[in-house]
């Protein structure tokens, strides 16, 4: 196996950087878990691309960055791992479910509902998912909550 050529490393290195920048600031976005931060970040990363916040701008940002771009940083922006706790959180709001996933399939007890209440408050979610865990549904390795009625 030969090395990378350099556009695949000019490629994993963007990818990388625009991961990092997205983690990093994520938070800064308010209110956390909705459609307006998601909005914010993406008008955030136009302005410091050089473009006006007006519609054609931010459209032509969009198309540029294409679906796949567009997905993939979408989804770092909605995620959070939690090693301590063995959970991945997939909370995106145009989806109807949070995904608490588990990083040790073997270990029942990471899905454990007090653990799973850990993690909620930690990302501040819980009071934007559903509090009667009668509602969670859990499917192997994952446990799926639906977001409370109130959304933003």
């Amino acid at each position: 196996m030969g090395l990378p050529d350099s556009e695949q490393l000019q490629g994993t290195l963007v990818d990388f950087a625009l991961g990092e920048l997205i983690r990093q600031n994520r938070d800064s976005f308010q209110p956390l878990w909705t459609v307006d931060s998601w909005a914010k970040l993406m008008i955030w990363l136009a302005l410091n691309c050089g473009l006006s916040g007006d519609t054609e701008s931010l459209e032509h940002f969009a198309a540029a960055l294409g679906e796949r771009i567009t997905s993939r940083l979408r989804r770092t922006f909605f995620e959070r791992e939690l090693a301590d706790l063995e959970l991945q959180v997939l909370a995106d709001p145009a989806e109807q479910q949070v995904l608490l996933l588990s990083q040790d399939p073997g270990n029942p007890a990471v899905l454990a509902p007090d653990r799973l209440m850990r993690a909620l408050e930690r990302v501040s979610l819980t009071p934007r998912v559903v509090q009667d865990q009668g509602r969670w549904q859990r499917l192997e390795a994952v446990v799926a909550i639906p977001w409370e009625v109130c959304r933003d």
